[in-house]
């Protein structure tokens, strides 16, 4: 079932600014942050959790990670400790 949910102009362009994806839709953004402040400890994480996901820079960061990760660009951390030699 979908459903209607009123949010205030300032809340709508919070998520949009924590938006891993362009596409990314709201319902999941939603869930993240509520699967993320159930899976915490406390207020504390759940702060630091919303700093993260609240900074664009960072955001992108992770996104260009994934896409780093899901295109074969990245290194295992074995490969890493290999050429690193520890």
């Amino acid at each position: 079932m979908v459903t209607t949910i009123q949010i205030d102009e300032k809340t709508k362009n919070l998520l949009d600014a924590i938006k891993v994806y362009h596409r990314e839709t709201y319902d999941d953004l939603v869930r993240k942050l509520i699967e993320a402040y159930s899976q915490r400890a406390g207020k504390e994480e759940l702060i630091e959790t919303l700093e993260i996901v609240s900074d664009p820079e960072a955001m992108r960061e992770i996104a260009e990670g994934i896409e780093d990760y899901e295109s074969g660009k990245g290194k295992t951390l074995g490969k890493l400790r290999e050429e690193l030699g520890v």
